[in-house]
């Protein structure tokens, strides 16, 4: 019975959804109008003329496109504990985020209206979407089993004030209406510990007798998880534990890699993935259809969208074009402003249109995390592809991976570079070189940047792989104190630090 009142309720959210696909720029101007509003009274909104009226140009015109660096003096006083700074009022909670385009981390402020207005509506827009296309996997009629991080004390404020920060997910967690923990599993205490070997172990413990129906988390993890409990419950397969297991919605990563590897896990033919895009800054994009990878643009949920194109990335006085300007297949960095505070923000995330009727995109890799250092312009979308292809070639699976280049390598007498690829198999393909070459294929395929710098390899040789033991991007990881949650491996730097420190780890 609450199941099914459950399911009625989240499938009113297929209107709202229809609506921003059929009206995309009307929804857009609105929640503009909305944030502008709102953030009036604030020393943001009077600094900049906040107001009645503005428009979409004259906000642009006003309001300087900011990084994470350059907005956080006031980020750090909002983190302090200082009201009505970039939004009404004190937050409380914040997500902290590994920053992947640099060392240092991000914490990012996480208001009421967001949690309400985009991850919560978003969650509910996913619920209503997987109803619909999966109604035989039932999903409100057993639990999701999702991962999260853990949250601490705010350190910027005494530790009696109440102020939290934590991985995004942890927050979200703690933060959920009563109805939302009536179908997820595990229970707080154990979905928010600090140690993740205990908590992986204790978790798996909980769900043997769980009717696990719905996964939600990394990838990675998940892989770590299915796999303790199969062998907990001395089974050949992971459905022998749940064999109402239907559905597995991911994000973070790019899926490709690792799509393989979990139908070895999961072997069903009614098993689907949907992915989504739901990032520490707020719940951008999910898979709409279930037979495109292609994500929706969430327009109504709090953020208003601009998009860089790639030739403003680097420039003094970047332009930012709106919705209604974009085109089909070009990269464009994203730019948000947002009911959490965020004005112009550029959150460093990439993508590109596949689709401007409804307007759907796919996340093309980093402003700052990507191989051009020999003007081959590779981006983590292609290294995705080309990893799952030549897994797909040779048989084989990868848990993780991380490339960088050679510049001007010795061997070659120091007049050409290359890249380095230092991968983690799950399984070591019989032939390295045969998926060093199709790797450097599909890249060649998929862009023509890189396929002209290898021409007769007169520019670029071909790629150098590295293989590493299992454990090793963990091993990483715990040595920077970012195991776990929502942390990740840079997947393309232009710089060789990361790649040095795993070599280094290798040889010890």
């Amino acid at each position: 019975m609450i199941s099914t009142v459950l399911t009625w309720a989240v499938q009113r959210r297929l209107a709202s959804i229809e609506h921003i696909r059929r009206y995309p720029h009307e929804v857009q101007q609105q929640v503009l109008q909305e944030l502008l509003r709102t953030a009036r009274p604030t020393e943001w909104g009077q600094r900049y003329g906040f107001g009645e009226g503005l428009t979409a140009r004259e906000f642009a015109q006003r309001v300087p496109i900011s990084s994470y660096e350059e907005l956080y003096p006031e980020i750090e006083r909002v983190l302090r504990g200082e009201a009505n700074v970039l939004w009404p009022g004190t937050v409380q909670w914040f997500a902290k985020s590994s920053g992947t385009t640099n060392a240092r981390s991000k914490f990012i402020p996480v208001t009421r209206e967001s949690l309400q207005e985009g991850h919560y509506r978003a969650g509910r827009d996913m619920t209503a979407l997987a109803t619909l296309h999966y109604p035989d996997v039932n999903i409100l009629g057993g639990k999701t089993l999702s991962l999260g991080g853990t949250h601490g004390p705010n350190p910027f404020r005494p530790a009696d004030a109440g102020s939290r920060v934590g991985d995004v997910s942890a927050v979200i967690m703690q933060n959920l209406p009563a109805w939302a923990e009536f179908v997820r599993t595990p229970p707080l205490e154990l979905a928010l510990l600090d140690e993740w070997e205990e908590k992986i172990a204790r978790i798996a413990r909980h769900v043997l007798t769980v009717d696990v129906r719905v996964l939600a988390g990394v990838p990675t993890w998940m892989i770590v998880l299915l796999r303790r409990v199969t062998e907990l419950a001395g089974a050949a397969s992971i459905l022998d534990v749940w064999p109402r297991l239907g559905l597995f919605l991911h994000g973070a990563v790019a899926f490709g890699p690792y799509r393989e590897l979990f139908r070895q896990l999961i072997p069903s033919s009614r098993m689907h993935y949907l992915e989504i895009y739901n990032a520490s800054e707020g719940y951008l994009a999910l898979q709409d259809e279930p037979d495109s990878e292609d994500l929706l643009l969430l327009l109504n949920h709090g953020i208003y969208y601009e998009f860089l194109p790639q030739d403003q990335w680097e420039a003094a006085e970047p332009r930012a074009v709106g919705l209604e300007d974009v085109q089909l297949g070009r990269s464009y960095a994203l730019i948000i402003s947002t009911n959490a505070g965020l004005w112009r923000y550029k959150i460093g995330d990439t993508v590109r249109f596949t689709s401007l009727a409804p307007y759907r995109i796919r996340i093309s890799g980093r402003t700052k995390h990507f191989l051009n250092a020999f003007g081959e312009e590779v981006v983590v979308e292609n290294a995705d592809a080309a990893i799952a292809a030549a897994c797909a070639a040779t048989g084989t699976t990868v848990r993780d991976y991380t490339a960088a280049p050679i510049y001007f390598a010795t061997h070659d007498g120091g007049s050409r570079g290359g890249h380095q690829w230092v991968i983690e198999f799950t399984q070591p393909p019989a032939d390295t070189s045969q998926f060093a070459e199709v790797l450097d294929t599909t890249l060649r395929q998929l862009n023509s940047d890189y396929d002209a710098k290898r021409h007769r390899d007169l520019a670029l040789l071909p790629p150098h792989l590295t293989m590493a033991p299992a454990g090793t991007f963990e091993q990483w990881l715990a040595g920077r104190g970012k195991l776990g949650g929502q942390h990740k491996v840079p997947r393309l730097s232009n710089s060789r630090e990361l790649l040095e420190e795993l070599l280094g780890q290798l040889r010890k």
